[in-house]
């Protein structure tokens, strides 16, 4: 059931796809689990635009899609949770110039329905509006994507930017998006590089517990 989920979705197929994730829940499949495949199959999906097998067409159908799976996913995932303390604050957003959010909000998702607390600052921020995040609501980590090679350098000014105004240790950087690397992110002075979604939220919750042994 979940592969045919997974496959609906690289099919760019939305009713398909809605009638399967209904399915799956009636018959006892876990949010997070569909959440997990749904991942998966975004990942597929970026591969193949990175090949030129998809465009930005079919990336904002897949988009649209995922975000329809989660208007009957989220509600589920709530109710199941019990009241508790986030594991952390995460402020993310699409760095400036860039309005590609499929990445972001998948991570943001993610993030939320592992317990992180997330404040979505859209597509298109500039390195003052994540300072002004970072100063209004305290997060323990800052993230950022980018889908254009000709936007990841301003990824560089939003870290300059925490660093002049004193704010630089208080929050760990994470940075991705289809060009990014784990080399990047050490020369700008990022802190971790998420390669995906799944990826981004197991190494969220280490920076978090680097942040409170530094406490």
């Amino acid at each position: 059931m979940l592969s045919e989920i997974k496959n609906s979705l690289i099919n760019l197929d939305i009713d398909k796809t809605l009638e399967l994730v209904k399915k799956a829940i009636d018959q006892g499949f876990k949010p997070l689990d569909i959440i997990n495949t749904m991942a998966e199959g975004m990942k597929v999906i970026g591969d193949m635009f990175e090949r030129g097998e998809y465009f930005i067409s079919d990336l904002i159908v897949a988009s649209e899609i995922f975000k329809e799976v989660m208007k009957i996913l989220e509600p589920l995932i709530m109710k199941e949770k019990e009241v508790m303390k986030p594991i952390g604050r995460v402020v993310i957003g699409t760095i400036e110039g860039d309005i590609h959010d499929i990445g972001k909000n998948l991570v943001a998702t993610m993030l939320r329905v592992n317990g992180f607390e997330v404040i979505d600052l859209g597509v298109d921020v500039s390195p003052q509006k994540f300072v002004e995040a970072v100063k209004q609501y305290n997060p323990d980590i800052v993230g950022m994507s980018a889908l254009l090679t000709s936007t990841m350098m301003n990824m560089r000014k939003v870290i300059e930017t925490l660093e002049k105004e004193g704010l630089r240790d208080k929050v760990k950087v994470i940075i991705g998006g289809a060009p990014i690397t784990e080399e990047f992110a050490k020369r700008i002075g990022a802190d971790a590089y998420g390669e995906n979604a799944i990826v981004a939220v197991d190494i969220c919750k280490r920076l978090v517990e680097e942040l409170k042994g530094k406490k």
